[in-house]
């Protein structure tokens, strides 16, 4: 492979650039809410600190081109930090500014990143709203992104997870697995969802903590160990149940997307683009029993990761993207109302306090946005102690997603005491 070639866009990040539209601007925002300092944050010290530290990122320097052979990524002579690295004023509500960053395109003459200051608030703390396109970085590489690049130096660099197979597959095996993987994550079509709407431009946030002890601790309290992510799907089913049917009605289950990782171990830190896959989840929404929902959910997660589901539907797509009009078609499939309901991420962070700039992170918070006939969307990234939960949607065609996140506090609540009772 030439260096041309090695700085073409992977099919998968050429997929991601080519969703964007006028509704769809591509990227993740990653949210830092800062403890109070004596004075405003620094802007010029931090654009220093910052531009100090992309040596090592090549993408963070480089833009999209398009040429006869599709697009690449070039370097950008024009690269300048103070437009990358900026103060953005704060309106009255600061959960309007950060859905204004969200629903605002990333300009593409330029590297696709953006950090915006917010703030001082009125109690002194300042927020940084990262904007990260998912053609530069997926949920994994866009945490070790700004552990590089923004994140003060401390002890413990996010996580580098892997599902890593214990034992290779022959080919014959792998490929009679793969139509079984594609009949199991697909082809099992669900009622309507109530979140199949069309999606316009706008975006409202709303976001909640729950402690990550709390999750371990539901876990281990089970017959059958659960996974934090396994409780974590559980506390955001108990959190659905109450918000789509508050006067307590019977209620479907719905069917969640829940992305995989398949970044491996040993990768460094700017080993950016994307490396996904994902497993389909039911979640069991009409079970009263906060409990018995999460053994539910645990048992099938289980099953998926035994079959290593994500690692097949991995390879199936890539082989029949090579096919272009098959390929189309699968992704189309796999991103359809009539598949999944809504797509739930959980991303590990860091796992010791981080600062910027000096100032302790108090919170962390990860945000993606909704899709065509998705019009919710749940993110969660964990960092030191805490596990937080971002919900994102077109508050025209979904509103009232404050309330969801007061729901899945609740919901929280409510599985922690049945567990440890």
């Amino acid at each position: 492979m030439t260096g041309e070639d090695a700085e073409r866009l992977s099919e998968d990040d050429a997929r991601i650039l080519g969703l964007e539209s006028d509704a769809i601007t591509g990227h993740t925002l990653k949210l830092m809410v800062l403890e109070p300092g004596g004075q405003p944050l620094d802007l010029n010290r931090l654009r220093r600190t910052v531009s100090g530290r992309l040596a090592g990122q090549p993408r963070a320097t480089q833009r999209v081109v398009d040429d006869s052979d599709g697009p690449r990524w070039a370097h950008d002579p024009d690269f300048d930090i103070t437009t990358h690295v900026r103060r953005r004023a704060t309106s009255t509500d600061l959960w309007h500014t950060v859905g204004e960053l969200m629903a605002e395109h990333l300009d593409h003459s330029r590297p696709l990143w953006a950090f915006d200051v917010i703030g001082p608030l009125a109690d002194g703390r300042e927020v940084i709203a990262a904007r990260i396109h998912h053609a530069m970085a997926d949920g994994i590489a866009g945490v070790r992104f700004l552990d590089s690049v923004l994140f003060d130096p401390h002890p413990d660099p996010p996580a580098r997870v892997g599902t890593g197979r214990a034992a290779a597959s022959s080919r014959l095996t792998e490929a009679r697995r793969m139509p079984e993987a594609l009949l199991r994550e697909l082809g099992r079509p669900v009622p309507r969802s109530p979140f199949d709407r069309p999606v316009g431009a706008a975006r409202e946030l709303a976001f909640t903590v729950v402690p990550l002890a709390g999750l371990k601790a539901v876990g281990a309290s089970r017959p059958d160990r659960a996974t934090v992510n396994d409780v974590l799907l559980a506390v955001v089913a108990g959190g659905l149940r109450d918000w789509l049917s508050p006067d307590g009605a019977a209620v479907h289950g719905l069917r969640a997307q829940v992305p995989v990782s398949l970044h491996h171990r040993d990768e460094a830190a700017a080993d950016m683009g994307n490396r996904d896959s994902f497993i389909n989840v039911d979640l069991p929404l009409a079970e009263r029993d906060p409990l018995t929902r999460l053994d539910l959910i645990r048992a099938e997660t289980a099953r998926r990761k035994q079959l290593g589901d994500a690692e097949e539907l991995f390879d199936l797509f890539h082989a029949l993207g090579r096919l272009r009009h098959v390929g189309a078609a699968a992704q189309r499939l796999a991103g359809s109302a009539r598949e999944f309901s809504v797509a739930i991420s959980n991303v590990p962070g860091p796992g010791a306090s981080v600062g910027v700039a000096g100032r302790r992170v108090l919170h962390l918070f990860s945000s993606s946005e909704p899709a065509v006939h998705h019009a919710l969307r749940i993110s969660a990234i964990s960092c030191a102690g805490d596990v937080g939960i971002g919900l994102c949607t077109d508050p025209h065609a979904l509103p009232d997603v404050a309330r969801l996140a007061d729901r899945i506090e609740a919901s929280y609540t409510e599985l922690h005491t049945a567990a440890l009772r």
